[in-house]
């Protein structure tokens, strides 16, 4: 396994070994050492999610004020443009954005580490996105930064108008969520 870090350092790319031949192609998408000795990082997992969506779907951005999640993310089925923003106050990177295409064809994972925001849009006609996380889901702890925020200026990746959730639709902006 290869990682990299991203413009926010944090936020780790993972490249995976892939054997492929003409039957197809196996990889482990998870190896607690393997993860260990790319990233430097101990982190034990708690929950495995797994949502499908249709194209220009937009989830996110989600955080949790109380219990952050770090997420291990990836597509098994089509594309999507994944964007973490940085949220930790102090931080360096406090307020930056960095997205990454994530595909089922590529087969990279991104680690986001707890105390940032996330979200995704999907490219492709449909997508199956795929997470494991390092603490447990707290909706009464959850909020959401509007995906169209002018501050952070996001570039999702995409045109037209997103499809959204009712509570993604009311996300706050980027200043009103995170308290600054």
């Amino acid at each position: 396994m290869r990682a990299a870090p991203t413009a926010i350092p944090d936020v780790i790319l993972l490249e995976p070994k892939v054997f492929g031949d003409d039957r197809g192609f196996f990889f482990e998408s998870f190896n607690q050492k393997v993860f260990q000795e790319a990233t430097g990082l101990d982190v034990q997992f708690v929950q495995d999610n797994h949502s499908k969506s249709v194209q220009n779907v937009l989830r996110g951005l989600h955080f949790q004020v109380q219990h952050p999640q770090g997420k291990l993310v990836h597509v098994v089925e089509g594309e999507v443009f994944d964007v973490t923003v940085d949220i930790r106050k102090g931080s360096k990177t406090y307020g930056q954005w960095v997205g990454q295409l994530l595909s089922a064809k590529n087969k990279h994972q991104l680690w986001i580490p707890p105390g940032l925001a996330h979200g995704f849009v999907v490219l492709s006609e449909t997508a199956e996105f795929l997470y494991k996380t390092t603490d447990y889901y707290a909706p009464q702890h959850e909020r959401c930064i509007a995906w169209n925020d002018p501050d952070l200026a996001i570039d999702w990746q995409f045109k037209g108008k997103p499809a959204l959730s009712v509570k993604d639709a009311a996300g706050q902006s980027f200043r009103d969520a995170v308290g600054t």
